[in-house]
């Protein structure tokens, strides 16, 4: 797959629709994921998936081959999901707090596959969703979060406390749900 990513943006690059298809094909089920962490509707991630393509598409000739091509696919993906949380005015922080107790996360003999935790992610409210996503799984920091977004550094902390809380909570429910399903 990889031996062919060159010769793929070399023709995405010449507008050729095979290598875009091909793309396509390749990053689909990496790239569309991302979108559907940061917009809970699946009809509007797909939107803003296509869009990200789109703009993929117009805008390889930007890549200059330095760094990971799927990362830099990656961030076009966060950056239109962003667009589209602040155009939809989704991006509604909350206030900041200082002092929060987090509790822990129930200790389960449960797995929790990749489809489940993407459901408890989606039923986060926009803020909270957005920040634990550009933190823990992004990677970003608390400092980049705050000015991607547009909010003090506080309130992304804030955010990432009452995200983790929410998780925590859901989770607890979920377990139980389990537990009390086996009777």
């Amino acid at each position: 797959m990889s031996n062919r990513l060159p010769d793929i943006i070399q023709k995405c690059k010449s507008q050729d629709r095979t290598g875009q298809k091909d793309l396509f094909e390749m990053y689909k089920d990496i790239l569309f994921p991302i979108c559907l962490r940061y917009v809970k509707n699946e009809e509007e991630a797909e939107d803003v998936f296509i869009e990200g393509f789109y703009k993929i598409f117009s805008k390889i000739e930007d890549f200059k081959s330095e760094g990971s091509f799927e990362g830099w696919m990656k961030k076009i993906m966060v950056n239109e999901s962003l667009m589209f949380l602040r155009k939809k005015n989704r991006l509604r922080l909350m206030v900041e707090l200082n002092d929060i107790d987090v509790p822990d996360v129930p200790e389960s003999d449960d797995t929790i596959d990749f489809e489940e935790f993407l459901n408890i992610l989606q039923e986060l409210p926009d803020g909270y969703r957005t920040v634990f996503n550009l933190y823990v799984i992004e990677g970003f920091k608390h400092r980049e979060i705050a000015e991607i977004l547009g909010i003090s550094l506080n309130t992304s902390k804030s955010q990432l406390i009452l995200a983790k809380k929410r998780i925590a909570d859901l989770l607890k429910k979920k377990v139980f749900r389990n537990n009390f399903n086996q009777f």
